[in-house]
């Protein structure tokens, strides 16, 4: 059983009954690319994956599959096939007990949905995992045949674990049947594998995600633009997406000796990034709980992100970070230009986001979290 009141120690006012399998757990879990670290949820998944081995739970035994893959999305059905066989094949051997599907719009959907219907019919309890940053738009709240399939496979779902406050209302109002059976267990990171020691002699911004316009960087452009004026910083745009015309127009607006736009930056260069950043900014337009700004915390870096999704359950303006207003260019400018210029403000946001983070986004405690709501659902 899954309850929620406040006060009780968990993730934002979560607990979880413990339970306490007579056997060992065997649970398949979904995610895009198994667990390999590309994308959002895989670097969670991967990270998760990393945990249950170090820890070495005995109780619980987690093999990670793809469901869409790395290559081209015309290979996604076949990766979807054999999630699926697996599925079917370890159900036939005894050797599972548990599904836990990430699931995000669009095609994550798609592949989603029928693998929950192959999973009742199995008879075989699953977790659902909303991860999606416009899931609010792509889940119509009409009697369209989607939507109505997936209130199907919310209510169906032994439990389903969202990020935030936020998602859980939307979940509950979509799917009331599901209500009862929601669990806030917000997204986590380990503690960072390099030692942070800023930018040095200049104030080093950094933005780490998707470059376009969801993410906000043509606003973050502008604001820089604004900022001109001031010598003391420099900026790192990485990820993939738009990034010639990033790197154009950061030329157009006089930028590109102080900006630097890489491209897509693997693991090993994000730790990098981080550990020489002093302030993470995300001025998206939509997200669900980003991971870009848990690792911030987790390194100590003074925070500026827009208050969408469940960002304002861990960023608490003027407390673990600043907020700003969803696309105003002159007030990230100006929460951009403070943290530059006042460094003991810098200094006891990231302390307070670091304190934050050992505290709820720890991954430590995080798998523990999940694999207690694992046990429950599998009851």
């Amino acid at each position: 059983m899954l309850s929620c009141p406040p006060g009780s120690g968990y993730p934002f006012g979560i607990m979880l009954q413990r339970a306490t399998p007579t056997r060992t757990l065997n649970v398949l879990v979904a995610t895009p690319a198994g667990g390999t670290g590309q994308g959002g949820i895989d670097r969670v998944m991967g990270a998760l994956k990393a945990e249950l081995a170090r820890s070495g739970n005995a109780a619980v035994n987690a093999s990670f599959a793809a469901t869409r893959g790395t290559g081209h999305i015309a290979l996604a059905p076949f990766y979807l096939a054999g999630f699926m066989l697996k599925m079917l094949g370890l159900r036939l051997r005894g050797r599972l007990d548990l599904v836990h599907l990430n699931v995000a719009s669009s095609g994550s959907t798609y592949r989603k949905l029928q693998i929950a219907r192959l999973a009742r019919l199995l008879g075989i309890p699953y977790v659902l995992h909303l991860h999606g940053a416009e899931y609010r738009e792509f889940w119509k709240d009409d009697e369209s045949r989607l939507s109505r399939s997936i209130k199907q496979m919310f209510e169906g779902a032994a439990a389903t674990m969202v990020l935030g406050q936020v998602w859980r209302d939307f979940v509950a109002a979509r799917a009331p049947g599901a209500a009862e059976r929601i669990v806030i267990v917000p997204n986590a990171t380990a503690r960072p594998s390099l030692e942070h020691v800023g930018g040095g002699d200049k104030v080093h911004i950094l933005f780490l995600g998707r470059i376009g316009d969801r993410k906000g960087v043509p606003q973050l452009g502008d604001a820089l633009k604004r900022m001109q004026q001031l010598d003391t910083w420099r900026a790192t745009i990485g990820g993939d997406g738009h990034v010639d015309a990033a790197r154009t127009k950061a030329a157009e607006l006089g930028l590109a000796d102080r900006v630097d736009l890489p491209g897509w930056v693997g693991p090993e260069r994000v730790a990098e990034l981080i550990a020489t950043a002093d302030i993470m900014v995300l001025p998206s337009f939509a997200e669900n709980l980003p991971m870009s700004v848990i690792e911030a915390m987790a390194s100590g870096l003074a925070v500026v992100a827009t208050p969408v999704g469940a960002v304002p359950d861990i960023i608490r303006d003027g407390e673990t970070g600043l907020l700003v207003p969803v696309g105003d260019v002159e007030a990230l400018a100006a929460a951009l230009t403070r943290l530059v210029e006042d460094a003991p403000l810098r200094q006891r946001l990231g302390t307070a986001a670091l304190a934050l983070h050992r505290e709820r986004l720890d991954l430590a405690p995080y798998a523990d979290t999940v694999t207690k709501v694992w046990a429950g659902a599998a009851r």
